[in-house]
């Protein structure tokens, strides 16, 4: 299940009906308002207590470009994308000839009747709905047309597919926190088309009737559904922040957006009523890293929320702070690059570039979430590990996680109290002494002071340049070897720090997967179809680099091991590489980028890159495809 749920209660059958198992896509132009129609139908199947994943495709430039939202609904809790989508609103004129060419056989279709020329498919049930008649009949002008216009084809679907209007009328308060009147217009539009589709349109009967429906679960209860972006945000602010510091960029924006949205409730003085935080729009990516260094410093919990290209902005400093070990948080919501790429699509491309992230040698701490859960989890653990290991910490989700819908348990909230690591009061330093880079404990990590401790002999230059364990300036070679391999051995310490891989073995099983973030529910999914079809596998989802001695371990249990990932290159596999040379021959990457989030097809029909002079003479892949493993 791709959010830890047990197997859902089985939906009761109906004779010829497909229940809680299909997808839908809505098809419409960008701004036209349409995202708050699909979001109630998305809330509606939830409160439905059916599991279902909500993913927005949407334009990166301006307004009226197309864009898909597509909603899986599965009675078995699968959350990854579908290849296909059996329902399809095509409510979208300039891409209508596409969308209708993309549904298959069996499939229904929605469109507006007052337009002409509608592809015409002998395969598929398409339904016509006359939308002007219920903008006309809602007295709406303007940009407010629009809007309703999307609720029509919300009161059709609930008709054709059994969605109770009392869920989308909850589902609509939600959505607009409540605004009685606001959802009373936007209902009013929704029981218009649904009451004309129960009269007009047939569904049960006649070469119009249609297989798909809906059907109450209690498969939700108890669940919450939100975004990775805002778990993150709430799991800042119970990890202590009180600085952040950004540059607006697609896809993280929303965390900022929503960490600003929670510390307004929940950071203010209980007596004054003052912000005891700081939340700052910097002029660039390089600004906003700074600031946060800075703040770390002083020992504030500090961090930011970027993508790829700020990432690259960001280089130099993050180096300052690895080098002079200074505590920064920094929340990389994937994108597909290079350069500007496609900024609104995902991916998991930034692996190798933030793990080596600096000029020089550098490895840095990654977090990988796969769910809301981890989300809120790395929202706090990430500042414990900044300030345990004094160093610069990355988490790296996506845009599929970062901005799109999910569903997860409620959050627990975290068991321990925030771990500061090695800060000296005034009086160790008294008692001890201070030499701000020396390795007391044998484990790299070296005790520091925050500012303002009154002891003169606690200040000190966090430098970037060569220094020795005084924190006094130092070309000496001797000093600066004895500095990097310190460095190495705190990041070696971090392997038992950071938290460790989720293995699933399987008796039996020769392959193996290793995949991170949001590859998961897509490859739950098709380890179920090897199965069913007599090609056990084994897991491994990372969930932190730098990786420890689990994952060598796996990878020696298993015969071979298929390293998924969504980027072109096999980032992970490549490190995997670097860090396991003795298991290389094992490891076969599985990559794939085409700025879709990742199915279960793909993953069991994929095929293992071939020899590059294999390659060139036209020979198939030695490695074979994942359903195809046991046959090598």
């Amino acid at each position: 299940m791709g959010i830890g749920i047990a197997p859902a209660p089985a939906t009761p059958a109906r004779e010829g009906l497909i229940i809680n198992d299909f997808a839908i896509v809505v098809a419409t132009a960008n701004g036209t308002g349409s995202q708050t129609a699909n979001l109630a139908i998305l809330r509606a199947l939830f409160k439905m207590g059916i599991p279902v994943n909500g993913k927005n495709i949407f334009p990166s430039n301006i307004q009226g470009l197309p864009t898909w939202y597509h909603i899986r609904l599965s009675a078995d809790g699968y959350t990854g994308r579908r290849h296909t989508s059996e329902v399809l609103v095509a409510f979208n004129q300039a891409t209508l000839v596409q969308d209708v060419q993309t549904l298959p056989a069996g499939g229904i279709c929605l469109t507006n009747a007052d337009w002409r020329s509608v592809p015409q498919r002998d395969d598929i049930t398409t339904y016509a709905i006359p939308v002007n008649e219920f903008i006309r009949d809602s007295g709406m002008k303007g940009k407010l047309k629009d809007y309703l216009a999307n609720m029509v084809y919300v009161g059709a679907l609930a008709h054709l597919l059994d969605i109770p209007l009392e869920r989308l009328d909850e589902a609509l308060s939600f959505l607009f926190k409540g605004k009685r009147r606001t959802v009373d217009s936007n209902m009013a539009v929704v029981r218009a088309a649904y009451e004309w589709a129960a009269a007009n349109l047939s569904r049960d009967a006649g070469p119009s009737a249609h297989p798909y429906r809906v059907a109450p679960m209690d498969a939700t209860d108890g669940l919450i559904m939100m975004t990775g972006n805002e778990a993150a945000a709430l799991g800042a602010v119970f990890g202590g922040v009180t600085f952040a510091a950004w540059y607006p960029i697609t896809p993280s924006t929303s965390v900022i957006d929503a960490l600003n949205g929670y510390l307004e409730q929940l950071r203010r003085d209980p007596q004054t009523g003052e912000a005891t935080y700081a939340v700052v729009q910097a002029e660039d990516e390089l600004a906003a890293i700074g600031m946060i260094v800075g703040a770390g410093f002083a020992g504030a919990r500090a961090m930011t929320a970027t993508s790829g290209p700020g990432i690259s902005l960001m280089a130099e400093y993050v180096g300052l702070a690895y080098f002079a070990e200074v505590p920064a948080v920094i929340w990389d919501i994937q994108r597909v690059g290079p350069s500007t790429g496609l900024p609104t699509r995902t991916s998991q491309g930034d692996v190798l570039f933030t793990y080596y992230l600096g000029h020089g040698d550098t490895k840095n701490v990654i977090l990988l979430p796969a769910s809301l859960a981890e989300c809120f989890e790395y929202g706090y653990r990430a500042f414990d590990l900044a300030d345990t290991l004094q160093t610069p910490v990355f988490v790296l989700s996506d845009l599929d996680l970062g901005m799109n819908n999910w569903m997860s348990p409620p959050f627990d909230y975290p068991a321990e109290p925030l771990r500061r690591g090695k800060v000296l009061t005034a009086e160790d330093v008294a008692e001890r002494g201070f030499a701000r880079y020396k390795d007391i404990d044998g484990d790299g990590i070296t005790y520091r002071t925050l500012p303002g401790n009154p002891h003169p002999r606690a200040a000190y230059f966090g430098r970037g340049t060569g220094h020795n364990d005084a924190a006094v300036y130092s070309e000496r070679p001797e000093d600066w070897e004895s500095n990097m391999l310190r460095l190495a051995r705190k990041f070696d310490t971090a392997r038992g720090l950071v938290p460790g891989p989720v293995v699933e073995d399987v008796a039996g099983a020769e392959v193996g997967i290793i995949a991170y973030g949001t590859t998961e529910p897509a490859i739950r999914e098709a380890r179920d179809r090897l199965a069913a079809a007599g090609i056990p596998t084994s897991f491994l989802r990372l969930r932190a680099l730098p990786i420890n001695d689990e994952v060598a371990a796996f990878v020696a249990r298993h015969e071979r091991i298929y390293v998924v990932e969504l980027n072109r290159d096999g980032q992970l596999h490549t490190i995997l590489l670097s860090e396991l040379p003795a298991l290389a021959t094992r490891l076969v990457a599985l990559a794939h980028l085409d700025g879709m989030p990742l199915t279960a097809r793909w993953v069991v029909e994929a095929r293992g890159p071939p020899h590059p002079l294999a390659q060139r003479a036209g020979a198939p892949s030695p490695a074979g495809t994942l359903s195809r493993a046991r046959g090598r």
